[in-house]
């Protein structure tokens, strides 16, 4: 299985930002398991934290603009674009402004920075979406549309058509998420010439040049139009190249476009939060559908981890029977509620529970109507759990849990008489100080039955 991956040091990038203007100083940092992509607002009061989640985008028009509570972060696709380019799952990008610095217009420079500083593998296994059946979804005011299919690695394929004659349709592939550095980083960004006109009647480009964007000119372009560039970016003389691009840039791949628009929709996907096992298959994207699709896969995503049932032959040896887990827990019938352990990770654990009518508690809840008490449930994973952490030390039965904190706790089906529950607890952090934070899900029926975070420390007995 693959592991999490984040730096192995800070390293520091400095450069303008394309709509202010303004000199940006960004930081990336390590950060730890599970943390995913985070942007700190160093230039605010208290350093608010934007988590880099689909669910926070709020505006995609020149750019995916990401705000939490007030606080906002634009143009984040190049930046995070390059994370996932490297393979690296945990990371937190330090800024002092609104948004990163645009270098070159392309993600060339971040990967370079991210590598100086080093990757470092994790001990936490990476969260990988595999891709089972097709997906797609389409915007039908624009006709964009983007299919995801099963593939044994994460691939891209973009398709660009703006319907003129100076860009005309461009395609643009990665097979392997590995070549992104070599095949995609340096594409860099462009606009029609018209875009250009109106960004800058808006001054909404102060922060750019000829070196960071290519331009296309679409039309004829007047004197008055030449002279307004001139002064927009200090120039003596601008000029419309044989292949229609201003000024003197060199295209660094005939299919520059498309390469760019594969680069934002790996930078977009970056929002879901979790590495793609699949091909995305991108008609005419752009941000707005690439994180209206975004969104679109992580509801799908948390459906089917809501859903998605552990599956474990019952009749063979579990790793743990009851005289195995009575060595480890301090509990005792009637309160141990676990018969078995079936499978333990170092992160993770899964138990099972036979709920019989012979229960002690159903004599009082309900006689006439048994049903399994809620919190005998939360306890109940509470004592999987406990496995997981008691495990970890040399002794055990010298050792007690004790609960710190339960959230987030839902009921969702009724336990009866008959049913059988399978547990499955998961670290959400790794355990320090005896402290352990972690996930819960009971099974029931093939269906979720209870879940929960709790949160409990171990103490030696007194």
């Amino acid at each position: 299985m693959l592991k999490q991956k984040t730096i192995q040091k800070e390293v520091t990038l400095t450069g303008v930002g394309l709509h202010t203007g303004k000199e940006v100083t960004m930081v990336f940092k390590p950060a730890p398991e599970n943390y995913g992509y985070a942007f700190v607002r160093v230039d605010l009061e208290g350093s608010p934290t934007i988590e880099a989640k689909v669910e926070y985008v709020t505006e995609t028009e020149r750019g995916t603009n990401l705000e939490k509570k007030g606080v906002s972060v634009n143009t984040s696709e190049h930046v995070l674009a390059a994370a996932v380019g490297l393979g690296i799952d945990n990371l937190l990008i330090e800024i002092n402004a609104s948004e990163p610095p645009i270098m070159d217009g392309s993600s060339k420079f971040f990967v370079e920075a991210l590598e100086s500083a080093g990757v470092q593998e994790q001990t936490a296994v990476a969260e990988e979406y595999i891709v089972k059946e097709v997906i797609t979804y389409k915007d039908e005011d624009t006709g964009s549309e983007i299919i995801l299919m099963p593939a044994d690695e994460y691939q891209v394929t973009t398709m660009v058509d703006f319907g003129t004659k100076i860009l005309g349709t461009q395609n643009a592939t990665l097979d392997h998420i590995s070549h992104f550095k070599k095949e995609i980083s340096a594409a860099r960004t462009f606009s029609f010439l018209h875009e250009l006109e109106t960004l800058l009647e808006h001054n909404l480009i102060k922060g750019g040049d000829l070196n960071n964007a290519i331009v296309y000119v679409d039309k004829e372009i007047s004197t008055q139009t030449l002279d307004k560039l001139k002064k927009a970016f200090g120039k003596e003389e601008i000029n419309v190249t044989s292949n229609g691009i201003l000024d003197n840039l060199e295209l660094r791949w005939a299919n520059e476009a498309a390469k760019h628009k594969l680069l934002d929709v790996v930078g977009d996907l970056a929002l879901v939060g979790t590495r793609i096992r699949g091909k995305v298959i991108a008609n005419k994207p752009g941000h707005k559908i690439n994180t209206m699709f975004g969104k679109h896969l992580s509801d799908l995503i948390k459906q089917e981890k809501r859903k998605k049932v552990p599956v474990y032959d019952l009749n063979k040896p579990p790793l743990m029977d009851i005289y195995d887990i009575m060595k480890v827990l301090p509990h005792r019938p009637p309160f141990l509620l676990i018969d078995r352990i079936l499978d333990l990770g170092d992160d993770f654990v899964v138990g099972m529970k036979n709920v019989s009518m012979n229960e002690p508690f159903f004599v009082g809840h309900f006689p006439e109507a048994p049903v399994m008490p809620g919190v005998l449930q939360i306890e109940a994973m509470a004592q999987c759990g406990g496995v997981l952490v008691l495990s970890t030390v040399p002794d055990p039965e010298n050792y007690l849990t004790y609960f710190m904190k339960m959230d987030n706790v839902k009921f969702k089906q009724k336990v009866l008489p008959g049913d059988t529950i399978i547990f499955k607890a998961e670290l959400i952090t790794p355990i320090r100080r005896g402290i352990c934070h972690m996930k819960s899900v009971g099974y029931a029926n093939g269906k979720v039955v209870v879940e929960a975070e709790l949160m409990a420390q171990i103490a030696r007995k007194q």
